[in-house]
Formats: C-alpha cells, structure tokens, sequence
C-alpha cells in the first residue's frame, strides 16, 4: 500500500486554491459530482470506454470533462494527468470492487479517506473482529456442517448481494457454494434490514462529541434486492420449491427509512464504538460509512456488516434527508465530502482526511 507520506508529497505539489474532485463513473457518482460543484470544486469522471450518455440528463451532475480509460485496469495509466489537474480521488465501492482492493490501495493520488480500512473490510474474519471488538452484537457464524437452520452465505467483497444465499442445512449449501469464492455463513436473523448512513469527521468539534472530532448520522435505506424482495407474490416457500425458483440477493436499487425516535440513542452508540475501534486499530476511518443492521421484535439491533465509504443508499437524498436536513438543510452525503475537503484545506489539514 502506498504511505501516507507518499501521498502528502504528492499534496504539497498541490495548488489547494484549484483542487478538484474525481471519481468513477459510477453507484453514487451524481451526487459526488453535484456536492463537489455546489461547494466550487471543479470534477472530473473517469469512465470506461465512452462518457455515460445519462450524464446529459442531469446537468448539474455533470462532470466538468471526463477522463475515458480502456478498463478499470488502466486506471493507473492517468494518475499523472489526474495529479496535474489537483485531483482527489473519492472512492465509492463499485471503484474498489472492480480495480480491485490491492490495486485501489497502490493509487499514488490523493484519496480522500483512510486506505488502511480496505484491508479490515474487505477481509469478514477481519471485519468481524473489528465490530465485535467494539462491542458489537454480529450474527453467529456458522460452520458448513453445523448449520441447523436458515443460514446467510455471503462471499467476501463488495459484490452488490451477487451470489449471497440462504441455506437451510449443509445439503443445501453445498448444493449453491462457489468453491472457488472465499465465503463467511451467517446465522439469519429475522426482522428489518436498517442501512445507517454516519459520517465522521476529525476535523468539527461542535456536534455528536467522539474521543477525537464528531460523528453524523445523515440518513437510512433499505436495499431493494432482486426477485427477494418479490418473489413470495408468486406462492408459498412450498410452491417456489417446486417450481425451482430460487431467491436472488442483487442490490437493484434502495428505499427510504426512518426509525423510531427511541431507537436513536443505540443507532449513535453503534457508530460511536465502530469509529472509537477503528482509530485505535487503524488510526480511524475518515468520512462516509454505512452500517448493515438487522432490528428485531425486541429493538435489539444486529450489526452484519459495514461499508466503510459512501454506499448507494445514500443516493435516494441528494436534496437532504429527514436527519441530515437537521445538521444542514439539503445536506447529501455527497456535499458533506466536499465539505470536508475545502474544511481540510482552508485549515491546512488535509493530511487528515487523505491518504
């Protein structure tokens, strides 16, 4: 992984009075675009292939000039031409998933965030010891051979829910795994899936107070995926049995939610341990995270994931949410990124927010 001091190297070349900002054509790249031009940065989209004609249609999330590349794999190949221009790379998890997270992580361009989080991410047996060593409830893991009951089989990376799926005993696993595809089983914890949108910032002071800067809660969703979400419209589990349809877990796009009030104070106290963990193991995750979480009957919330950047449910308010409309009126997550980087600069600290 490229050092940190590498990178600030590369930011002293800097004239920090005209950065700009960059990211991949991509899952949530309206609205870095959008945010970045409502606070005066210039933005770039590197695209593959050929400009994404959408882009027309929402001027205002339209990247000032694009960058095209033959693949995700030559990315590389324009950092030259990104540093001349000032840019900071904002990274988004169809970015990393498709370049790669090795490749992400050797980027010599300033990158907005920690790049020490990829490793505790990406990695379930890391990520789980990172939330429950913050005292983070997770559902069990389970072996193959002991599943006794509806078990979660998720393969490792930010694949948008491709391939995940239910089993019900080890036949049945056994039947659907990729045995070429690094996996975690899961226990299936019935209730309702909650996707907590927080930003940390180690920069503000006035806020929700952490050891060292503040933590937001911006928003929440609820993943739309594939047939799951609609699958039961067709008959019984029995029915779909026989009939050979099986459930199917893409993300094909997300809905709004919000919680009840009285479920606020533990929505906080997750984000806090998250970030109070990640800076004593990795020096802190810097910016956007998401939460994957499970509430149940009793309002126990389950925690079986994290994303440790900006996620695609955050897509659904560009113009505010009910709770980031509370921080700043017509607040994205989006903006608050930009936000952080002209806060960072006009306080000369950019070093720490990038990396």
């Amino acid at each position: 992984m490229i050092t940190k001091e590498e990178i600030m190297e590369i930011v002293e070349n800097y004239d920090q009075d005209n950065l700009s900002i960059a990211t991949v054509c991509s899952h949530s790249s309206l609205q870095i675009f959008y945010g970045a031009r409502q606070e005066g940065f210039r933005t770039i989209g590197i695209c593959v292939k050929e400009p994404p004609r959408f882009y027309d249609a929402f001027p205002l999330a339209k990247p000032d000039e694009f960058i095209v590349v033959g693949s995700y794999k030559e990315i590389p190949d324009i950092l030259a031409e990104l540093r001349a221009k000032n840019a900071i790379v904002i990274p988004h998890g169809s970015f990393v998933e498709y370049m790669g997270g090795e490749a992400f992580a050797e980027l010599a361009i300033p990158t907005f965030g920690n790049r020490e989080v990829l490793e505790w991410e990406s990695d379930r047996e890391m990520e789980r010891e990172w939330l429950e060593g913050a005292g983070i409830e997770m559902p069990r893991v389970v072996k193959p051979q002991e599943i006794d009951g509806p078990v979660m089989v998720k393969y490792h990376g930010a694949k948008g829910g491709r391939g995940f799926f239910i089993a019900k005993n080890y036949e049945e696993f056994q039947e659907h795994i990729d045995p070429n595809e690094k996996f975690t089983i899961q226990e299936f914890i019935v209730g309702t899936r909650y996707y907590l949108h927080f930003f940390y910032s180690p920069l503000r002071e006035e806020g929700y107070k952490l050891s060292t800067g503040i933590l937001e809660m911006l928003s929440m969703d609820r993943r739309v995926e594939s047939n799951a979400d609609e699958i039961f419209r067709l008959g019984s589990p029995k029915e779909l049995e026989e009939a050979e349809i099986i459930p199917t877990y893409v993300v094909t796009g997300n809905v709004p939610l919000v919680a009840r009030e009285s479920l606020l104070p533990k929505i906080f106290n997750l984000g806090e341990r998250v970030v109070e963990q990640s800076l004593e193991l990795f020096g802190g995750m810097i910016g956007p995270f998401c939460l994957e979480t499970v509430v149940t009957d009793k309002l126990e919330i389950k925690v079986f994931e994290i994303s440790a950047r900006i996620v695609a449910g955050t897509n659904i308010y560009l113009a505010g949410s009910p709770y980031s409309d509370l921080v700043e009126p017509n607040l994205s997550t989006g903006k608050r990124i930009a936000q952080e980087i002209k806060l960072a600069s006009s306080m000369g600290q950019l070093d720490k927010i990038l990396s």
